[in-house]
């Protein structure tokens, strides 16, 4: 992977990205993505930003290496704190767990003045970002779920709106997805049914065990669950 070819993943975070963005990257490693994203014609500039010292100086010697230093700018923080509001109208936030992606969108909500457009890739915890959309009026209106390496992600593309919006069973959907439940590719059939296998093997373990009240209802949350995601495979 480099600026020039990117993972699937990754090309799939791009494909989202308006032309003519200004974007911030955010956790943005080696800088592959703003980098890609300029020279194939998306954006007119960027922030890569990144809290670590060693994806930083990556992420440096990549723009430096690939020329770009005059419209990518690497910068040190944590989360949003490297952009200023209205500097940038598209975000991307790729690679990390939902709790850590909704975490940052929460510490810095008053940087998204200005922002059109968040594309957003959970490794897990997808329904904790929907989640967070819908609070905070960020209409959902696209959705991929795809398989690379063994790995299946989601990439959840958002624009300032109702919330609200594209759900109708707000339960399943924001566990689900809206459109990837439309669609159920092998990608989210393999997923659901990897999740549902889980479920049932934590079930079995707890139906042994377990007495107490909470593992009582944990065990019935999960069977619901269960219940629920096989209903919408069918």
């Amino acid at each position: 992977m480099n600026e020039l070819k990117l993972s699937k993943r990754l090309e799939t975070v791009v494909s989202f990205i308006p032309k003519k963005s200004k974007l911030a990257d955010i956790g943005s490693d080696h800088a592959y993505l703003p980098c890609y994203a300029y020279l194939n014609g998306y954006i007119t500039m960027a922030v890569a930003g990144e809290i670590t010292d060693g994806p930083l100086c990556s992420a440096r010697e990549q723009v430096k290496k690939t020329g770009l230093e005059h419209v990518i700018s690497v910068r040190k923080g944590d989360g949003l704190e490297v952009i200023q509001p209205n500097e940038v109208d598209c975000i991307t936030i790729a690679g990390m767990g939902g709790t850590l992606i909704k975490n940052i969108l929460d510490k810095g909500k008053e940087k998204l003045v200005g922002v059109k457009r968040l594309i957003l890739q959970p490794n897990v915890g997808a329904h904790v970002v929907r989640q967070w959309l819908i609070d905070h009026d960020w209409e959902l209106i696209a959705e991929r779920i795809l398989e690379e390496d063994e790995k299946i992600y989601e990439v959840l593309v958002a624009e300032k709106g109702d919330g609200k919006k594209p759900y109708v069973d707000l339960e399943a959907e924001v566990l689900l997805g809206p459109f990837l439940m439309k669609e159920q590719n092998e990608a989210f059939k393999k997923k659901w049914h990897q999740e549902i296998a889980q479920w049932r093997k934590i079930v079995h373990e707890l139906s042994k065990k377990a007495t107490t009240d909470e593992a009582l209802a944990k065990r019935k949350e999960l069977e619901r669950k269960i219940q629920l995601v096989e209903g919408i495979l069918g």
